[in-house]
């Protein structure tokens, strides 16, 4: 089933729901800070660990004691869909247990 793109008024009131997510050219977009390099480490393995169950990956990057993430979806032509807006939310829940902010 293909995967409809969100208008731009659709994202951003998905984003009144996902606090520190923002709209970032195409993609959806979040940086978290955490207390060491392991615990941002642990905290990318966790979100490959879901985007693997949802079978949508978005691009992660490791900093010292930062996770980026940013998202889309490339079989809507790289924009953002309901797919995104759930991944994003399934970061937001694992992220306080990692300590992430």
């Amino acid at each position: 089933m293909p995967v409809e793109p969100l208008s731009q008024q659709e994202i951003e009131e998905r984003l009144t729901d996902l606090p520190g997510w923002s709209l970032d050219g195409d993609r959806l977009s979040r940086t978290y800070r955490l207390a060491s390099h392991a615990a941002a480490t642990a905290m990318v393995v966790h979100i490959a660990q879901v985007q693997d169950e949802l079978d949508h990956h978005s691009d992660l990057t490791l900093g010292y004691n930062t996770v980026s993430v940013r998202v889309h979806t490339h079989s809507a032509g790289g924009a953002v869909t309901e797919k995104d807006v759930e991944l994003a939310h399934r970061v937001e829940d694992l992220a306080p247990g990692h300590g992430a902010h």
